[in-house]
């Protein structure tokens, strides 16, 4: 169930047995270029991922595979010893590649060696959240999950994972996956104008589940794009700020992980997210995926 809080637009969500800001943060960006590599600026980097506690933020996506290692790394080095309040969400399914690829790493010892790679680069006895990705960088795939999934949950019964999610998957998947073990996430993509997920996120919403969605401004049509940035000139916004307040405004199961890798757009995200959109503007905005 959701509940308030004065500090963060959109409240929190009770994530498994954790209540976190529905507003979160996603690591991605904080590696290099095709999230490979040390970032640019170090520093800058840790300054992103303080700046994001302090104000508040209890919910941080993230990977092994970024980098790889390096966005856990940098994760461990600004926030260590995390606080109490702090949830981090990591992923596994697939490995890097020397040229950046993402190949798919999903045999029960693929995904047991992950879940100990993130433990050893997080620098903690137990991670808080695992998401078992599926699919490809094109999207979704059908298959079962049920030998991936079912893997998890015997780590997870061996104390070394709370809580489980899925990434990138059918709702077929899901269905699968809640056979083997409580499934507290569905983290796929979903924006304004991809909305396949429609039916998926009210009956997870009716279950108590999350859904994290990712890629909030890809895909757009040029007509789409319009549509945007004239609702959000005559509200005096930016396109981004108001993407991330329709989907806060879209079902309070929601939760967001924008990334960035600046001090300032994060303010930007976490300001633009608290504009409550009216009606007719909101009805402008379910239009585009129409």
């Amino acid at each position: 169930m959701s509940t308030t809080t004065p500090s963060l637009p959109g409240g929190t969500w009770t994530l498994g047995d954790r209540p976190v800001t529905r507003l979160g943060y996603g690591a991605m960006q904080l590696a290099g270029p095709w999230v490979m590599g040390p970032p640019a600026d170090h520093n800058a980097a840790l300054a992103v991922l303080r700046e994001a506690v302090d104000r508040g933020i209890t919910h941080i996506d993230t990977s092994d595979a970024y980098g790889p290692t390096v966005t856990n790394e940098l994760i461990r080095e600004a926030l260590h010893p995390y606080p109490e309040s702090l949830l981090i969400a990591t992923k596994v399914g697939a490995n890097r590649d020397a040229r950046g690829g993402w190949p798919t790493a999903r045999r029960p010892e693929d995904l047991r060696e992950q879940v100990h790679q993130n433990l050893r680069s997080l620098g903690v006895e137990t991670l808080d959240l695992v998401n078992m990705r599926m699919g490809d960088a094109e999207g979704t795939r059908p298959g079962s999950i049920t030998e991936a999934f079912a893997t998890l949950a015997e780590l997870q019964q061996q104390g070394l994972i709370r809580h489980l999610g899925v990434s990138n998957v059918t709702a077929e998947q899901v269905t699968e996956a809640r056979t083997i073990a409580p499934v507290v996430c569905v983290q796929n993509m979903y924006n304004l104008a991809h909305r396949h997920d429609d039916d998926l996120v009210v009956q997870l919403a009716g279950d108590g589940i999350a859904y994290v969605p990712f890629f909030p401004l890809g895909g757009f049509s040029p007509v789409q794009s319009e549509a945007l940035s004239t609702v959000a000139a005559r509200l005096g916004s930016a396109p981004v700020p108001v993407s991330l307040a329709w989907l806060l405004q879209r079902s309070p199961n929601i939760l967001l992980i924008p990334g960035t890798s600046k001090t300032a757009h994060l303010r930007e995200n976490i300001a633009g997210a608290g504009l409550t959109l009216p009606a007719e503007d909101i009805a402008t905005l379910d239009g585009i995926g129409s």
